[in-house]
């Protein structure tokens, strides 16, 4: 099934996650810090990364941005914190996806089950895509601007891969939820920071884009 790098202060609920999370299936390991999650996912990297926010020490926001600079791996939020500002907070540091206590180990295990069939979906058809001077090349899972290439998230990369597929067509948020995370019903929040992340990659000036368009009311796309 994988395994689980679970980084909560908490001894209850990080020895009840990692305990049903066993039962799941998973191989899951625990630590109560965030430095103790970075060195053990240096040491023996996990196939997904699940983050409190409030930590003691180095606190999860931090968390999140260290592991982004080395590491692709998918990030799942887990945080009593439920208002709109650190959720965002959250997905802009660079997680994938978020899940709020108290935490139902089926709704997890759904998530962690869709992570799965996003990694072992195969690469859209097409070989190279492009958009001016942005590249997109699923086969190779590259993005490249101006010939150099875009350090981005696997989640990023699908997102991006899946609007360049559909060059020019406005694909909704549900849409993107669906094909990107594997969401039948979903925040479309994920969906709204993962775009203003690209952006930022991709655009010469976020926020007046020439590629990665919105269209108001109805969802994004992506145009040449």
């Amino acid at each position: 099934m994988g395994s689980v790098l679970l980084i909560e202060d908490d001894d209850r609920i990080r020895l009840s996650l990692t305990m049903a999370l066993e039962d799941e299936g998973y191989t899951a390991h625990g630590v109560a810090t965030a430095e103790e999650g970075l060195v053990a996912q240096r040491s023996d990297p996990a196939d997904t990364v699940l983050v409190d926010l409030m930590l003691p020490g180095m606190d999860g926001f931090e968390c999140i941005r260290q592991l982004r600079r080395v590491d692709d791996v998918p990030i799942i939020v887990v945080s009593a914190r439920d208002d709109t500002h650190d959720i965002v907070a959250g997905l802009e540091a660079g997680a994938d996806d978020y899940i709020v206590k108290p935490v139902a180990v089926k709704e997890l295990a759904a998530r962690l089950r869709a992570l799965r069939r996003r990694a072992r979906a195969a690469a859209p058809a097409m070989t190279v895509a492009a958009f001016g001077d942005l590249e997109v090349l699923p086969e190779a899972g590259e993005v490249r601007l101006r010939g150099e290439p875009v350090a981005v998230t696997r989640t990023e990369f699908r997102l991006l891969c899946e609007l360049a597929e559909h060059p020019g067509q406005v694909l909704s948020r549900e849409q993107l939820l669906q094909r990107v995370w594997g969401y039948e019903i979903g925040d479309e929040r994920l969906v709204d920071v993962h775009v203003g992340r690209l952006r930022h990659k991709i655009e010469e000036t976020p926020g007046a884009p020439r590629h990665l368009m919105t269209v108001r009311g109805l969802g994004y796309k992506l145009q040449r």
